[in-house]
């Protein structure tokens, strides 16, 4: 029997054209002036100014900060807390990708409780309240609209902080699939690999529990069924609507119970040789599934019988193998490249790299234990 501790704190409100509420959402908090924190982007793609005419009409005054990067450092939120002090606002609400909400939520750890972000590198740093905030998602990847984490990049050492507290979960995750059709296809391949890898992670980690195995699974059915269809036809708005709420929910399955040694060994990728996260994540993922099944192959089974009655996943009877195929199919189907050699990664590195990766906290969640030794062969396998 496994223990755990369930409380929803994030309203999913769901469908397409559900922007137009924003306004009518943040009223019901209270708020009467709000930060919208975005990026050039979605900016550029017309998404922000919608949000922000929602929230006028609601007659909520609105201020714009799109001081956000790609990868969220120190700086953006530094620079965003300053902004924020200056109109004092009562709701901060991140419209775009998983960069967009990390550096909301980053910016209401310092703005609602002082100091610096790394203050709060860790789990339950923040001691006072924080603002209410509400997410509107523009990519189907990271699920951030549904963690209590923001991951922000050290300006100087590059070295990524996951900064955790359950105040910091968004009251309200805005998912409108209209959003998303708009992204360019890499955006669409990286994002959506990140997605599928955090269902098949958050499915097996030594803390999976029944909420958590619940929101893998249909997360797993959502993403895996809808991947290639996004990539076939980007208008397709049935499909772009499954990846978001399929994203959301891989959200909600981190929360309740982490990732596993395919993002542990990525975020060196990211730091050292800039690899995109998805890139790094999806190319390292086969290969930490086929060594996990060592550890949890009947739990790979279990969600291959998701599989059955005509659906496009994996099939049962190709086992663990099917299962690493089929992702190593995405990757190539999303024009992604599948082993390191193609990233340009120095193989004098990969020892380097190895020790890196040992020392990130999701390699300790990992259903098969992982030391320097076994992540530098897996590294050597993805080469």
């Amino acid at each position: 029997m496994t223990s755990f501790d369930y409380q929803p704190r994030t309203r999913i409100v769901f469908g397409p054209g559900r922007i137009e509420t924003l306004g009518e959402l943040a009223s019901e908090l209270g708020a009467r002036r709000a930060v919208v924190v975005s990026d050039p982007g979605v900016i550029a793609a017309g998404h922000t100014a919608k949000g922000i005419a929602a929230l006028e009409r609601a007659g909520i005054e609105t201020h714009l900060f799109d001081g956000v990067h790609e990868n969220p450092t120190t700086d953006n939120v530094e620079a965003g807390a300053k902004f924020a002090r200056r109109y004092d606002p009562e709701v901060l609400i991140g419209l775009g990708g998983g960069s967009s909400m990390d550096c909301c939520k980053g910016i209401n750890f310092v703005f609602s409780n002082g100091g610096e972000v790394k203050d709060y590198w860790g789990v339950g740093k923040a001691l006072r309240a924080m603002l209410p905030m509400i997410a509107v998602p523009t990519t189907a990847g990271t699920g951030s609209e549904t963690q209590s984490f923001a991951l922000i990049s050290d300006a100087k050492t590059h070295v990524k902080m996951a900064c955790g507290d359950k105040k910091a979960s968004c009251r309200i995750a805005v998912l409108d699939p209209e959003l998303t059709v708009t992204q360019p296809p890499r955006v669409t391949a990286l994002t959506g690999i990140d997605a599928v890898s955090h269902a098949l992670e958050t499915f097996v980690t030594s803390r999976r529990n029944p909420v958590s195995l619940a929101f893998s699974r249909e997360s797993w059915r959502l993403l895996a069924g809808n991947f290639a269809r996004v990539l076939e036809n980007p208008e397709d708005l049935a499909a772009r609507g499954s990846m978001l709420l399929g994203a959301s929910f891989a959200g909600l399955a981190i929360e309740n119970s982490m990732l596993g040694a395919a993002h542990a060994l990525a975020n060196p990728l990211t730091s050292t040789f800039d690899v995109p996260h998805g890139q790094a994540v999806g190319v390292m993922l086969p290969h930490v599934i086929r060594f996990n099944a060592a550890a949890v192959e009947e739990q790979y089974h279990d969600l291959l019988h998701e599989s059955q009655n005509g659906s496009p996943l994996p099939k049962l009877e190709g086992g663990v193998d099917g299962l690493a195929d089929f992702v190593g199919a995405l990757l190539t189907k999303a024009s992604l490249a599948t082993t390191l050699r193609s990233l340009g990664v120095d193989p004098l590195r990969l020892p380097h790299l190895a020790t890196q990766a040992a020392k990130q906290w999701t390699a300790g969640f990992n259903p098969r234990p992982v030391r320097d030794e076994e992540l530098l062969e897996l590294y050597q396998q993805a080469y």
